[in-house]
């Protein structure tokens, strides 16, 4: 089951397209999910509560080095992707190499983009272009004190 909710983008594109048919919402969000952890699936039940589908895209392990350094990722690309697509939330994982997601945003044209409330939402990635054809961008409060910067921290004490 969880291979069959791992895609590739364009693999993903003709099923959203499919599932906008239906008049499915679709929801999309990303990162980089190293350390998986309470926080981050909290954020991702709040995000498919949004809408019908939940897509999230995860930044491979060369992506991940280029924003957060040469120590990072922790775990591999494919153990973070089927770990995201293994969680009841998530209706598909697709793995993208760039810095950020606005290409396969611009690509899925999702009805709700979504990030944490650490994100203003003029400062998300993809958020006017979500906006110009009357997607929504909404913020999701996050878990206090948790995140894998500070889980990181604390194993390395």
């Amino acid at each position: 089951m969880i291979n069959s909710k791992t895609k590739n983008i364009i693999q993903l594109k003709r099923i959203i397209q499919r599932l906008r048919i239906q008049g499915k919402k679709i929801v999309f969000t990303n990162g980089c999910f190293d350390l998986l952890h309470y926080g981050h699936v909290k954020y991702l039940e709040e995000a498919k509560r949004l809408g019908d589908i939940l897509v999230v895209a995860v930044n491979s392990d060369a992506s991940v080095r280029r924003i957060k350094g040469d120590k990072r990722p922790i775990i591999p690309q494919k153990d973070r992707l089927l770990t995201i697509a293994a969680l009841e939330s998530v209706d598909y994982a697709v793995l993208f190499n760039e810095d950020t997601p606005l290409r396969i945003i611009k690509l899925f044209r999702p009805d709700i983009l979504v990030k944490g409330k650490d994100w203003h939402k003029n400062n998300v990635v993809g958020a006017s272009f979500v906006q110009g054809y009357n997607g929504k961008v909404s913020t999701i409060k996050l878990a206090k004190n948790r995140s894998t910067t500070s889980l990181i921290k604390k194993i390395a004490a």
